[in-house]
């Protein structure tokens, strides 16, 4: 099974949880071997891989992305998958921060950014987006 977006479900569990506080979205995604824009879409037909088409996505978003206050607060280059099915392969991995999750819904509610969307829709294989809650000062081992 594959995600590419949130559940009915999952987005009002999301909205139920406190929202004046930061966030950060653990990202977690697979993009396609080939970009699938939609007959109509301008980059339709252009032979773009889905990472092209991922980039594409946060080129055109930044703006939107950093007026809402967010920032991506860590990113890394999947490599293994030491612990977990090895199906489960990822080809990005970031962590974005928001200050609220107010922030996070006024973004992916901004009329351009659901427009500029349809390059993360074509990119996308499967995904996976984590709500943290950020712990500011973190123990010394493991869990705390």
């Amino acid at each position: 099974m594959t995600y590419i977006d949130p559940d009915r479900e999952a987005w009002e569990v999301f909205k139920s949880l406190p929202r004046d506080q930061p966030i950060q979205m653990l990202n977690l995604v697979k993009v396609k071997p080939q970009a699938d824009y939609p007959v109509g879409h301008p980059d339709h037909g252009k032979g773009l891989t889905g990472l092209e088409a991922y980039r594409a996505y946060g080129r055109t978003t930044a703006h939107i992305f950093a007026r809402v206050g967010g920032r991506q607060v860590w990113a890394g280059h999947p490599q293994v998958m030491v612990t977990g099915p090895a199906t489960e392969a990822w080809d990005l991995a970031f962590i974005a921060e928001y200050p609220t999750s107010d922030a996070f819904i006024a973004m992916v509610r901004d009329p351009e950014y659901r427009k500029l969307v349809a390059h993360r829709t074509a990119a996308v294989a499967d995904s996976r987006l984590l709500r943290l809650e950020p712990v500011r000062e973190p123990g010394e081992g493991f869990g705390e």
